[in-house]
């Protein structure tokens, strides 16, 4: 399987603020999860694109994240990532459904995910 993005996020203060700007923007419409200020687009049927989420850091700060989905275990991706010179963001979590994702960076800060069962 080829190693593609899958998903990405657009965080801030302001999740609610955020939703209404790209929805007017791009014309998206939100799922927004229960529980979390957080919801969740997908692509028009029958187009490209890939689906996302916006939503609220508790932190306050902006960020831009993409997933990369994965076969292999994420442990195995982060291990891998120390070994080139990135750091660990977020251990191997559990995420909605059977999915299990991680968060690292680049040797330049950049954060991305990998997710294995997207």
């Amino acid at each position: 399987m080829a190693c593609n993005v899958v998903h990405f996020e657009i965080i801030g203060p302001d999740g609610p603020a955020l939703r209404s700007f790209y929805g007017e923007l791009f014309d998206w419409s939100f799922q927004t999860m229960e529980g979390m200020d957080y919801g969740l687009m997908n692509p028009s049927e029958g187009e490209p694109g890939v689906g996302g989420g916006v939503g609220t850091n508790p932190a306050g700060r902006p960020l831009v994240t993409v997933y990369v989905s994965i076969d292999d275990d994420p442990q195995a991706y982060l291990d891998r990532v120390v070994a080139m010179g990135g750091g660990v963001v977020m251990p191997p979590a559990k995420g909605p459904g059977d999915i299990t994702f991680a968060l690292f960076s680049d040797p330049q800060g950049n954060v991305v995910g990998v997710v294995k069962g997207a």
